[in-house]
């Protein structure tokens, strides 16, 4: 029986890819680095900061110290949370509040678990905050997706167990970070066609069913 879902947050109920994109681009630009393209940010997609700095790296022969690699990382973020000031409840995904109120009355808890640091400012932002049971996030985490620490310290928040938690995520290593919890997975938008996912869905509005599906 189902008693709680866990929404990845970038993707899944806010879009914040492109404002990722342009950070990390900007980023490699002042390293000299060429050819950062879209793919390589989908690479990023549900993994921590640092890992995601690894990705623009591999494009250099040039060595960084873990120091440097971490003021790296803390620039690209100072470079993203600027870009954040534009953000506002209209960024918002299509469907999101509706499936949210959907689950509420349902008697369904509801958290967040997403490896971004700055899931607190982005919820606030978009006016989303005060809608959630709980919030894992970065700040909560020492390891990242396909780690499944994140959704294990949301269902722990939640005093849910594992085995009665749904996942909604849209990145591989998400799907492959709910199943290790041994939670169930539903892959939406990049990850619709996941095949370690229990159910895939284009986006939010698809999965009303959901609950029921799972033995509610």
């Amino acid at each position: 029986m189902i008693k709680a879902v866990i929404f990845d947050l970038d993707g899944v109920l806010v879009t914040t890819d492109e404002l990722h994109f342009q950070a990390w681009k900007q980023l490699a630009e002042e390293l000299g680095i060429e050819g950062f393209t879209k793919a390589d940010n989908a690479r990023q997609r549900g993994v921590s900061r640092m890992a995601s700095l690894e990705v623009v790296l591999e494009k250099t022969d040039r060595k960084f110290s873990d120091e440097e690699k971490t003021a790296l990382a803390e620039k690209k973020n100072d470079m993203y949370v600027k870009s954040l000031s534009s953000l506002s409840p209209l960024d918002v995904l299509e469907g999101v509040n509706n499936f949210i109120a959907y689950l509420r009355g349902k008697g369904v808890k509801i958290a967040v678990g997403s490896a971004s640091k700055n899931t607190p400012l982005i919820l606030t932002k978009t006016n989303l905050a005060h809608k959630f049971d709980a919030v894992s996030c970065g700040l909560d985490t020492q390891k990242s997706k396909p780690d499944p620490e994140v959704f294990l310290i949301a269902a722990q928040k939640l005093g849910i167990a594992p085995s009665e938690c749904v996942v909604i995520e849209d990145s591989d290593a998400g799907i492959e970070a709910a199943k290790a919890g041994g939670m169930y997975a539903v892959a939406v938008g990049e990850a619709e066609h996941n095949k370690m996912a229990d159910i895939s869905a284009a986006s939010v509005d698809g999965l009303y069913k959901t609950i029921e599906m799972f033995g509610r």
